[in-house]
């Protein structure tokens, strides 16, 4: 067998085991198996890159960074439907249809919450894929689509063109994973899934979205060439055998069942993977459809029922407080057990101090609950007719209810805060950041094998890693000997270096990369700067009040001179090596926009601030200079009209 035959058996293998496992849920072959195949075609592809074909598995996961998306005119306008709140409207809509059409059938679907796309085939050739936008015209977000694992990229039947409707989703299980590390991370978390699932849609890297791990449901055919169909239900049919995940517990009813097949679905809403804000209900005859026709804005053959949230009273028993990975104390409702939206609902988030105040809500309260965009339980009012004599007015504590630390609240927000520098309810996310790259850049020590040595108690902070042994290494899971003792040399390594990067690793609040090396350098030591007033601290340029007040205040907390102690005892440098900080670029303001040639957009933009000066995402009056390669569009255009100077990669290494 030649390598072309070779690679062809290669992509049609790994396609089909894909759809098993992405769409129909029934792998075949162990995950091993499937990276191996993976990787003979990645090996294959290197040696013979002009063999590598639109339907690839590699090209999932994205192209080139886009600076843009470009925008496309739909052939098909992806309409949207009229939304009805209650049963008197769900039977005008039927009584209207039955004026045109007596006896109509109807499909009634999930609608699932997400964001609609169109996606277009060409001879059976995944060929571009759109947003909705306003129905019209929508972004091209082709690259994006490719890396969504459930989408063919080829199809059995090979019709000059096809274009079906879906949308696009982030699995609940998926948001939680995601938006637990984010917080491990330090990163703001996502609202929702519909928001995250949106937001990494319009990634410009396709390899984040790729990381996003999104899914679809196909709910409409919008175009097939060379084919024609009668019902709905022959159209959902067809592009399953087309290896389509199409919309999941669609039910055919006449209009005598229809409040009831609205109520099934509410019932077995928390069975899918996706958020569900309502029912689709839709006319089954093509033929009838076009009969009927649209509006201006919608198709007078179709509406989404939306559900109403279900409200409860209940009981607060209790409020207890939890501390989260980046410190912040949540207090949580204890409720008396109520059945909501299909499950039993015993807590409720109350967010903050300011939410409990606002409310009045008090232990022993009666309640009114409702699900939260049908996922969340939050308190709607109190009822406080039926409030107990004895009920007090509640208050978060004053010390971290994990470690006894002093709590703060942020002065630019409701949030409150453990100080703890060994708090165990921070220790994950503290010691990931602690070994992160740009901190004290250990290799090998990322969150999984971080989370094990907690576990196994072999880590409680992050003095404790400098006294870890190989052979405790090598006992965790998928970390063997030569993983272990690299990990451990990148370990001793870490001792070495410079100050800034342990100021950064500390996680004090509001100290990043940039304030950390300014300290550093101004400082000399640690010691000084442990020994540094408020106002010594914010005499020094980038070093505003708030900034100073939060380092006082790790200074003087005893877990974190503790901490301290114990890392100067393992032998980690508390000195700056560095003799003098570049800030020939202090209080200039670049933008990096199109494709740079010698390094990457994230790479000038570590240059630029090395240097003392930002790197933004955007521009506006108060930007210095624009640095603009090949591919760059609308920050050149607006750059342009501003008058801000635009220097090429040529000028601006020049300038460097």
């Amino acid at each position: 067998m030649d390598y072309r035959e070779r690679m062809k058996e290669l992509r049609d293998t790994l396609n089909a085991h894909g759809y098993r496992y992405y769409v129909l849920d029934d792998p075949q072959i162990s995950d091993y198996e499937y990276d191996h195949l993976l990787r003979q075609l990645e090996d294959l592809e290197k040696e013979h890159p002009e063999e590598i074909t639109p339907d690839s598995p590699t090209q999932r996961v994205g192209g080139q960074t886009l600076s843009e998306f470009q925008q496309v005119s739909h052939p098909v306008p992806l309409e949207s439907l009229q939304d009805v709140f209650n049963a008197d409207e769900v039977r005008e809509f039927l009584e209207r249809v039955a004026e045109v059409v007596p006896h109509a059938e109807y499909s009634v679907e999930p609608k699932v919450d997400g964001l609609s796309v169109a996606l277009e085939y060409r001879d059976g050739v995944f060929y571009q894929g759109a947003t909705r936008g306003d129905g019209h015209v929508g972004e091209d977000v082709t690259e994006n689509l490719r890396t969504i694992r459930s989408i063919p990229m080829t199809l059995p039947e090979k019709l000059p063109r096809l274009i079906v409707r879906g949308e696009v989703y982030m699995a609940r299980s998926v948001f939680e994973e995601l938006n637990a590390q984010r917080e491990i991370n330090g990163q703001p978390l996502m609202a929702n899934p519909r928001n995250a699932a949106a937001g990494s849609l319009r990634q410009l890297d396709p390899k984040v979205a790729a990381s996003r791990r999104l899914d679809i449901a196909i709910f409409n055919l919008q175009l097939a060439e060379g084919r024609e169909f009668a019902t709905h239900t022959e159209t959902m049919e067809y592009l399953a055998s087309q290896h389509f995940k199409v919309i999941p517990n669609r039910r055919l009813s006449d209009p005598q069942r229809m409040l009831e097949e609205i109520e099934r679905l509410n019932d077995v809403r928390m069975d899918f993977p996706f958020d569900m804000d309502g029912a689709v209900i839709k006319m089954n005859d093509l033929r009838d459809r076009k009969v009927l026709g649209s509006t201006a804005k919608c198709p007078k053959w179709a509406i989404a029922y939306k559900y109403p949230p279900e409200k409860k009273p209940s009981q607060v028993m209790d409020i207890v407080v939890q501390v989260g990975r980046t410190g912040v104390l949540t207090p949580k409702a204890v409720l008396n057990p109520v059945r909501l939206a299909g499950t039993t609902v015993t807590n409720a988030t109350l967010h903050n101090q300011d939410y409990i105040t606002e409310k009045d809500i008090r232990i022993g309260d009666t309640v009114i609950v409702q699900k939260a965009g049908e996922i969340i339980p939050e308190i709607v009012e109190v009822v406080k007719e039926k409030r107990p004599d004895n009920a007090q007015p509640y208050f978060l504590p004053e010390s971290c209810p994990v470690c006894g630390a002093p709590v703060s609240r942020d002065p630019d927000g409701a949030a409150i805060r453990c100080t703890g520098a060994e708090c165990p309810a921070q220790l994950l996310r503290n010691l990931t950041h602690f070994a992160s790259r740009n901190a004290m850049d250990i290799d090998g020590l990322g969150p999984a094998v971080m989370n094990q040595l907690i576990e196994s108690g072999l880590v409680r902070t992050a003095a404790d890693l400098y006294r870890l042994q190989a052979e405790e290494i090598a006992k965790l899971e998928r970390m063997g000997q030569k993983s272990a003792d690299n990990a451990v040399k990148a370990i001793a390594k870490s001792k070495e270096n410079d100050l800034w990067r342990l100021l950064f690793a500390l996680g004090i609040r509001q100290v990043g990369e940039k304030a950390a090396k300014v300290l550093a350098s101004h400082f000399g030591s640690f010691a000084a700067l442990r020994d540094a007033t408020e106002e010594e601290l914010t005499a020094i340029d980038d070093i505003g009040a708030i900034t100073a007040a939060y380092i006082r205040r790790w200074m003087e907390s005893p877990q974190s001179q503790d901490l301290m102690t114990r890392l100067q005892a393992a032998g980690v440098n508390m000195e700056c090596k560095e003799e003098k900080v570049d800030n020939r670029f202090a209080g200039m303001t670049f933008v990096l926009t199109g494709s740079l040639e010698k390094f990457t957009r994230e790479e000038a933009g570590d240059m630029v601030e090395e240097r003392g000066g930002k790197a933004a995402s955007s521009v506006s009056k108060k930007t210095t200079y624009v640095v603009a390669g090949p591919g760059a569009g609308s920050k050149l255009r607006k750059a342009q009209e501003l008058g801000i100077p635009v220097l090429t990669e040529e000028e601006f290494l020049a300038l460097l």
